[in-house]
């Protein structure tokens, strides 16, 4: 990927390949999407891919994304004034979705650079500039502790993160550590291959309406988990004496 490359991808082009509106499942949002993914993965191969720019995944609402939204938005203590991280952010629907319940700040993690201008342009299209930080950047192997000993972000927030193994491993291993420092971490999940199985309690299932474009069916049962501690998961797997 070039420097060059991504300039020449704008705000326009997201425009121009997308609509403003509101995920099925979060109508307090207005984001810039897709809505036929065939016309965007054109442009993808046409205006992204010569500039060696990943696929547009920032242009859908994932279901993993929405159900982690749709949670927070309707559980706003869990980020309402605290420190919230948005890993693999795309459109940046989740952390939009943290900003509208009241986090103090969010940082919207992603590794592809379109991304972070679908981010910016989705937060001005629904007023929540304040508080965002928009990090480019693969950030599975930095610090999860802040210089206090307590959690680098008190909330971490991922939808749909496990489509692919060997990310999928490095993703659940970094936000292990984020969780054993003492974060909330919650993972939205619509039942992906390489999903996390153990050291995980179920917070709320949402069928979420998704395009057969990009999934298998229109409805896709999808899960929010929370990645438990490894003292809680070793305490809770030990039986208890009689």
């Amino acid at each position: 990927m070039t420097a060059g490359g991504t300039k020449l991808i704008t705000a326009d082009f997201i425009l121009r390949n997308t609509e403003a509106i509101s995920p099925p499942l979060i109508p307090e949002l207005t984001l810039h999407l897709a809505t036929e993914a065939t016309t965007l993965w054109q442009a993808t191969e046409t205006e992204l891919e010569q500039h060696g720019l990943p696929p547009p995944y920032w242009a859908f609402p994932w279901a993993g994304g929405q159900a982690v939204a749709r949670y927070v938005i309707d559980n706003a203590p869990l980020v309402a004034g605290k420190r919230v991280l948005d890993v693999g952010a795309g459109s940046g629907m989740v952390g939009l979705a943290a900003l509208w319940a009241s986090a103090a700040t969010v940082i919207s993690n992603d590794t592809d650079p379109v991304a972070a201008i679908a981010i910016a342009l989705n937060a001005e299209t629904n007023g929540l500039q304040a508080g965002l930080t928009i990090a480019i950047r693969d950030m599975l192997d930095e610090p999860v502790m802040a210089e206090d000993g307590g959690p680098l972000y008190d909330t971490v927030l991922a939808g749909d993160i496990c489509y692919e193994r060997s990310m999928s491993d490095r993703m659940q291993a970094w936000l292990q550590r984020h969780a054993d420092a003492g974060a909330l971490v919650l993972v939205g999940d619509p039942g992906r291959t390489y999903r996390p199985t153990g050291g995980i309690a179920l917070c709320a299932h949402y069928d979420v309406p998704v395009s057969l474009e990009i999934e298998d069916s229109e409805l896709r049962r999808t899960a929010v988990w929370r990645l438990t501690g490894t003292a809680e998961a070793a305490a809770a797997a030990t039986p208890e004496a009689p």
